[in-house]
């Protein structure tokens, strides 16, 4: 595919810029009716699946975890959301940008996730209300 053709469909699905493959199985954690459906609807575009929620007890290739200032602790919510992937796996954290009802600063974003073992790997612009910081546990810490 060409650098046009990708530029033009992460315009028209803006999950296409998150790196989610065919196949996937997306974990959706916090959604609620602010989230972004045309987020949402792209995400199950490229990987094929409906996303699951919080009560799906196999493991998932990645989480979207949608959070606002007022849903209590980020630390442990990043926490919680790492149980059920692999090492390595993705954790999407989206939070309302900038002016938005809920804001998250994102110090505050990166200090919980350092403390929850997590590494800020990118950050994107998730939609017209949400900002994405890829979240990843290292590789290299096997669990026990």
């Amino acid at each position: 595919m060409s650098a046009t053709a990708d530029h033009a469909e992460e315009r028209a699905n803006p999950a296409a810029r998150l790196g989610f493959q065919p196949g996937q199985v997306v974990q959706e954690i916090g959604y609620g009716d602010d989230a972004d459906q045309a987020l949402r609807e792209g995400i199950e575009a490229i990987t094929g699946e409906e996303l699951v929620d919080e009560n799906y007890d196999d493991v998932a290739d990645a989480v979207v975890l949608w959070f606002r200032e007022e849903d209590g602790d980020l630390t442990d919510a990043l926490v919680d959301a790492t149980t059920m992937i692999d090492p390595g796996a993705p954790v999407w954290l989206l939070t309302p940008k900038t002016g938005r009802d809920g804001y998250v600063e994102p110090s505050d974003i990166g200090e919980a996730a350092k403390t929850a073992g997590l590494a800020q790997t990118k950050s994107v612009s998730a939609g017209k209300d949400w900002s994405g910081s890829r979240l990843v546990t290292p590789k290299t810490a096997g669990k026990k």
